[in-house]
């Protein structure tokens, strides 16, 4: 996938890799920081092991690991992902401590939205929105079908894409849906907080800092789901293309 190639492409400095988990919800690579990615799984057993050098990974680099988000298994694009926010050094001063949730309720108040996964916040946003479509993969009731992309995308004035899209490989389809006059945020935990996505027409990045990587490191074991962290080890962070 070009975007994550170009991220990677800007990781200037390399680091040993000092702790890597795998929890049912969250991965988590601790290099020069932590960086966390949505856990995603789906092995045939009549395949390869889902994750190469499986306890051995900590022998590796945090660039090593990040060439895990180009593999053809979901499970090392989950390590790949949380590899590369280990070493994407955020700019602060791009970067306000905000939540998406925050974000979208003002930006898609009266708005045609269109959000690409479901997250917690959605009946709140449904108040606020003109109109809301949530595309799902596996849709619940209200959502629609991932398969509705192409129809409904396009309508939108607001666009929030989840960024596990880049674990199942399809970001680079979704951003070429988005009207190049809407506003395109793509968020959660599984987002690097990098100015790359500004080249992809993206205008905000809503993601998670790890502050407190043992902390992290524990939940993530412990099989937290992210609204069990109550910003315990984390930082919620949205980044502009402009102040």
């Amino acid at each position: 996938m070009k975007i994550i190639e170009d991220i990677i492409s800007t990781l200037e400095r390399d680091a040993p890799v000092r702790e890597v988990r795998i929890g049912p919800f969250w991965t988590a690579v601790w290099s020069r920081n932590c960086g966390l990615a949505s856990t995603i799984f789906d092995h045939d057993h009549s395949s390869g092991p889902p994750v190469r050098d499986a306890g051995l990974l900590k022998e590796k680099s945090a660039l090593e690991l990040c060439a895990y988000a180009l593999s053809g298994s979901l499970l090392e694009r989950s390590v790949g992902l949380a590899a590369i926010n280990s070493l994407v050094e955020v700019d602060l001063n791009r970067c306000r401590k905000i939540n998406a949730e925050e974000v979208l309720l003002e930006k898609g108040r009266g708005k045609k939205v269109c959000v690409v996964g479901h997250f917690p916040f959605i009946p709140r946003l449904q108040k606020e929105a003109a109109k809301l479509w949530v595309l799902e993969k596996r849709p619940r009731i209200g959502d629609l079908p991932a398969a509705e992309a192409e129809k409904i995308m396009p309508q939108a004035d607001v666009l929030a894409i989840t960024a596990t899209a880049l674990i199942n490989d399809t970001m680079d389809k979704l951003l070429a849906l988005c009207r190049r006059d809407a506003l395109v945020m793509v968020l959660g935990p599984t987002t690097p907080l990098s100015p790359v996505w500004f080249n992809y027409g993206v205008d905000l990045v809503s993601g998670t800092k790890v502050t407190e990587p043992e902390t992290v490191l524990r939940l993530v074991s412990e099989g937290i789901i992210f609204s069990q962290f109550r910003r315990r080890g984390v930082e919620l962070l949205t980044m502009a293309e402009t102040n």
